[in-house]
């Protein structure tokens, strides 16, 4: 279909890439509703590409509030029908990864026809780097979403120089004696060589495409119209921000986007077993202030068997009243006899509303793999974290978490163990170290609070990104 120039300046058309894994597309939606709920006087549509999965799942938890002017548009997700995949986790996103730019051109080709208006702005995840390629094909202003702390960007955008210093080795500087000083990363102290996500020291076969775009990202960036950081500026030490905008002045930090998202839709009452998952609030209504305990580990992160029955047991024995999501899959292979046991005293779900969850006065702590949108759904509503990370940011995360910040613990020696959950449940919720605790993420909330207001830095960086969209 051939858009005439008229049609062109009369009328907006953002197309938004998603990478459909993890919690990557749900904050890129967030962006996307505030953008559409900001640019209705502007006449702009948004096109939202991501597979079908991904599109089913977060458009269904958010429907009932998005904004007329967004559409979805699925994108195949790259693999073959006749593959049995293996289930080494990098796998799908490697597959989808090399479909993807044929495949999302397509689904392009069609919003195209179907709306009648050309793409006059492209808004990608920043894993998706062919879309700068895509942004300069249609001379279109290209815009980046950085899901993650500014940490692992720190890290993505420096790779050459940490992997050259951190191949020599301490024994080679005679007079440091400081374990860890040998381990830091440079110009990040917070960060240990320990937390680098896979693959930025040792790339692997079968992480080799996502962690070799990851590692081209330091010549990319500067190349974005902007690059849209998914926290608030105010939390970032001053060092790690001078840095970043020397590297990238084109950042702008917005925020949490997760929190811009609609409320699930209300359950109906009453309920069905499908839908008990939608209930938790009722369930949360009824505990204690700050007694409960919510345990979940986002959508990719498995839980070893061992881990789990050890989790299973520590919960049992605490006497805390906990929600815990766990996969339908998973439940199966919690302890025989733990969830009647159990009885009312505790919720396993499928899926929990999870930002309403931690909303409730009732949560008292968050047991979480600390993957970013968790961390900030906990910040924001001040509930303190036992972090057990797994892969990617979360080894990063949970340092922060921990260390920088101070508002939880991780699991001694990064696994699961019945006293090293029934030792962290004891410290946050009662011991005298855990009003410190609590004093600590409320003191963050409402450095969040004032951050999101009018006056912070998200609100004066919104207004630089729509005057880039439009």
């Amino acid at each position: 279909m051939t858009i005439s120039r008229s049609e062109s300046l009369r009328k907006r058309h953002c197309a938004v890439l998603a990478f459909p894994f993890g919690g990557h597309a749900r904050p890129l939606l967030g962006l996307v509703c505030r953008l559409a709920r900001a640019s209705t006087m502007l006449n702009a549509r948004f096109s939202f590409f991501s597979t079908a999965r991904s599109n089913r799942l977060i458009f269904s938890q958010a429907e009932n509030g998005l904004p007329d002017n967004i559409t979805a548009y699925d994108v195949d997700d790259g693999v073959p029908s006749s593959r049995a995949l293996t289930g080494n986790p990098h796998e799908p996103a490697n597959l989808f990864l090399e479909a993807a730019p044929e495949n999302i051109r397509k689904a392009m080709g069609l919003a195209v026809a179907e709306t009648g208006v050309g793409i006059s702005c492209l808004i990608s995840d920043a894993f998706l780097s062919f879309s700068g390629e895509l942004a300069e094909e249609l001379h279109v202003p290209w815009i980046l979403l950085w899901i993650s702390m500014p940490y692992p960007l720190y890290v993505y955008t420096n790779i050459r120089l940490i992997q050259q210093v951190c191949s020599n080795s301490c024994a080679a500087i005679p007079d440091v004696d400081d374990e860890r000083a040998c381990n830091v990363i440079p110009d990040v102290p917070e960060v240990l060589v320990e937390d680098l996500p896979e693959g930025v020291l040792t790339p692997s076969d079968l992480e080799s495409d996502l962690v070799g775009i990851l590692g081209n990202l330091g010549a990319l960036l500067p190349r974005a119209s902007a690059i849209i950081m998914n926290f608030y500026h105010e939390l970032d030490p001053t060092a790690l921000t001078n840095n970043l905008r020397n590297t990238l002045p084109n950042l702008l930090y917005l925020g949490f986007l997760t929190l811009l998202l609609p409320p699930p839709p209300k359950p109906p009452s009453p309920p069905s077993d499908a839908d008990i998952s939608n209930h938790c609030i009722s369930w949360l209504d009824r505990q204690e202030p700050r007694s409960v305990a919510y345990i979940g580990f986002g959508t990719l992160a498995i839980l070893p068997e061992n881990e789990l029955h050890a989790l299973a047991e520590a919960l049992e024995e605490s006497n805390v009243p906990y929600i815990w999501s766990l996969q339908d899959n998973l439940k199966e292979k919690l302890p025989s006899g733990f969830l009647q046991r159990i009885g009312a005293r505790g919720v396993v779900v499928s899926w929990a509303p999870q930002i309403e969850v931690l909303a409730h006065s009732s949560t008292g702590v968050f047991i979480t793999h600390c993957g970013s949108n968790s961390v900030y759904e906990s910040v924001a509503n001040g509930v303190p974290m036992i972090c057990r990370p797994f892969f990617g940011d979360h080894r990063m995360n949970g340092r922060i978490v921990e260390e920088v910040w101070g508002i939880g613990v991780r699991v001694e020696g990064g696994a699961i163990t019945k006293n090293g959950v029934l030792k962290s449940l004891q410290l946050i919720l009662a011991d005298r170290a855990g009003k410190v605790t609590r004093e600590k993420v409320h003191a963050l909330k409402e450095l969040v609070q004032v951050a999101a207001g009018p006056n912070g830095r998200a609100a004066e960086d919104f207004r630089t990104l729509l005057k880039i969209v439009s």
